[in-house]
């Protein structure tokens, strides 16, 4: 019994040993955290998506706080979100761009033309091991297999007659489609774009042609007849700058393609 007891106060002898010097251990190396930190956590959303640069959410209100980003830094808060952390940093918030993902390819089953059919693994990123890049003659088209659908924790975007599709309703601009498109087919545009050039080709007119029925071939009539210059045509393919652009839809009634949705 005098064995049993002896061990018995030894283990406790040592928990206690074990608790105080964690506990002054803590108190030594211990991190003050600013409570605004804290209210700004319990602010944002809580999807921990990225979508800000930073590592979560948590990652996200200690920049805001130590002023290494902006109080609008959450893009999938908005604007309500981006007001109540303003009002715990004491400073404007002001209005933001909302942004959301497009896919800059029109080339589905109908109108983009095939080399070969294609029966492997359905994966965007492991086309660059595939001949021709997949088996879409345009090798700037979207493969379809994916890769945006299955990184995107707000189920907006859908593969559509072979073609990537972002529901701008749903989309939150988290960037995760963006980084995941081995093509680099999708950009975040404007909300309230409503003319969009849904190409990504440079290649000539001749070959574009050749490859996609809808394709942009680099004609420049959308230049040409754009009346606030807000389309610039480089490589072959158009571009249409947003801020000065005034929705005019003359670009999308000069386009012999279609390819300005």
């Amino acid at each position: 019994m005098s064995g049993i007891i002896i061990a018995t106060i030894v283990v406790a002898a040592v928990g206690l040993f074990i608790g105080l010097f964690l506990g002054l251990a803590a108190i030594k190396f211990s991190v003050e955290v600013d409570p605004r930190e804290e209210e700004i956590l319990g602010v944002l959303p809580g999807n921990n998506c990225g979508g800000c640069g930073f590592p979560g959410c948590s990652g996200l209100a200690s920049a805001i706080v130590k002023g290494e980003a902006p109080v609008n830094g959450c893009p999938v808060g908005g604007d309500a979100v981006s007001a109540e952390i303003g009002n715990i940093m004491g400073v404007d918030a002001g209005e933001s761009v909302k942004m959301v993902a497009f896919v800059k390819c029109k080339g589905d089953c109908e109108t983009a033309k095939e080399d070969y059919e294609y029966t492997g693994t359905h994966d965007c990123s492991m086309m660059a091991f595939v001949p021709g890049g997949g088996p879409k003659s345009c090798n700037y088209g979207c493969l379809g297999n994916g890769d945006c659908v299955r990184v995107c924790p707000f189920d907006a975007i859908h593969v559509i007659n072979g073609v990537a599709v972002v529901d701008k309703d749903a989309c939150k601009a988290c960037n995760k489609c963006v980084e995941a498109c081995p093509k680099q087919l999708i950009e975040l545009v404007p909300y309230t774009a409503n003319r969009i050039v849904a190409c990504s080709s440079k290649d000539k007119g001749p070959d574009v042609n050749k490859a996609c029925g809808v394709g942009c071939i680099g004609c420049q009539l959308c230049k040409k007849n754009c009346p606030s210059d807000a389309i610039t045509v480089d490589s072959f393919l158009a571009k249409i700058d947003y801020d000065k652009c005034t929705d005019c839809g003359i670009c999308k009634e000069k386009c012999p393609k279609k390819t300005i949705i």
